[in-house]
């Protein structure tokens, strides 16, 4: 019988014999750890031949933020001192973190869902191409069968879907956005605006149409909403200076057209004359605002021009795209290892709290595991 050491040190000796015992019992157990082994390599094995490989699509582009230009901003502030908006300086709302967020939202994702499958068939939505893809509709039969009637048609209008649409596109969503190891969009560096979007598929092309489509989906909601200021002031400086110009236009032919009716008028007669006194103030008044308002308007459009594009793309994907596979042999050593030393320890400790009860029982006698 092996004496225990009664301090609560541990020894040298302590731990030499405690391998021995490891080492010993792994010896009388090596046909059952070559089992398990043989077993769980065998099932890794079956598990890798069965899994598709992924494909991996990355797409980088610089965001442009607004900047102050001295001359612009100069005469932007003018213009403004008198009242009139000629647009810029949206602010920081599609900057940095807020555009990522933007960029995981679902109205996003749904719309880029829609967008063609143009790599595969243009007549198609990426939506129903992903659903045929995946055999989502046998899946979802077996859950709701109004979910596998859902269809989604090219130009299809969000707010026209049904309540079936929306559960079934709602799924497509949680499963493309619910592993962040499958789909990641982050900021290269804080200090620079260059934002990536990665995302991982067992389909080649939806990988690719989907972060291309991703993208121009936020470029086109940057144009709509960010823009969407600029746009309405020069569409309402257009329509000022259109109808500042109509009136010039009438003043001028007004003023023409008085000419020729009092021009053998006896001069001593000054009554006549007055309307052309006025339209000749007309002129002049209408002519200074035109100049004013073309000056604005050409600020505006300088504005509007200023605030797009967003999205400049620096690398998109390109086919074939990187393929992720699992390699069958490393991974069956890997588990069938694991699962051995799993077992080891589990049948190891278990040997050793029994022995501890015979001890404490007076029945051990010398038992080596």
């Amino acid at each position: 019988m092996t004496e225990i050491n009664p301090s609560n040190d541990i020894t040298l000796q302590d731990v030499i014999g405690m391998v021995k015992s490891m080492i010993d019992f792994a010896r009388k157990k090596i046909i059952f750890f070559a089992t398990i082994f043989l077993i769980g390599a065998i099932a890794a094995f079956s598990y890798a031949s069965f899994q598709k490989p992924t494909y991996t699509a990355k797409l980088t582009f610089a965001l442009e933020e607004e900047k102050s230009g001295g001359g612009l901003s100069s005469a932007m502030g003018l213009a403004s001192a008198f009242g009139i908006d000629v647009g810029g300086g949206a602010g920081g709302a599609f900057s940095g973190s807020n555009l990522i967020e933007l960029m995981k939202s679902r109205r996003i994702i749904e719309n880029a869902l829609l967008a063609p499958a143009y790599l595969v068939d243009p007549r198609i939505s990426l939506a129903e191409y992903y659903i045929a893809n995946f055999e989502l509709r046998k899946k979802w039969e077996k859950i709701d069968t109004g979910m596998s009637r859902a269809i989604f048609p090219l130009q299809i209008k969000r707010e026209l879907f049904s309540r079936n649409q929306n559960k079934a596109i709602g799924s497509l969503v949680d499963q493309i956005t619910g592993d962040d190891k499958k789909f990641n969009i982050s900021q290269v560096d804080k200090k620079i605006s260059i934002i990536s979007i990665v995302f991982s598929s067992e389909s080649e092309p939806f990988a690719k149409m989907f972060v291309e489509s991703l993208a121009q989906e936020v470029s086109n909601f940057y144009i709509i909403t960010k823009s969407k200021k600029a746009r309405i002031n020069v569409e309402i400086l257009e329509h000022q200076t259109d109808s500042v110009r109509r009136q010039l236009n009438n003043a001028i032919a007004g003023i023409a057209r008085i000419n020729e009716e009092t021009f053998n008028l006896n001069q001593a007669i000054s009554f006549p004359r007055v309307s052309g006194t006025q339209r000749q103030v007309d002129i002049q008044a209408n002519t200074a605002i035109l100049t004013q308002l073309v000056a604005n308007l050409e600020l505006a459009r300088v504005a509007l021009r200023k605030e797009t594009p967003l999205i400049q793309v620096i690398d998109s994907p390109v086919l074939p795209l990187p393929i992720k596979k699992i390699g069958k042999i490393k991974f069956s050593l890997l588990a069938g290892f694991t699962i051995v030393f799993i077992a080891f320890l589990f049948l190891y400790v278990k040997e050793w709290m029994n022995r501890n009860k015979l001890k404490e029982s007076g029945k051990y006698k010398d038992l080596s595991i």
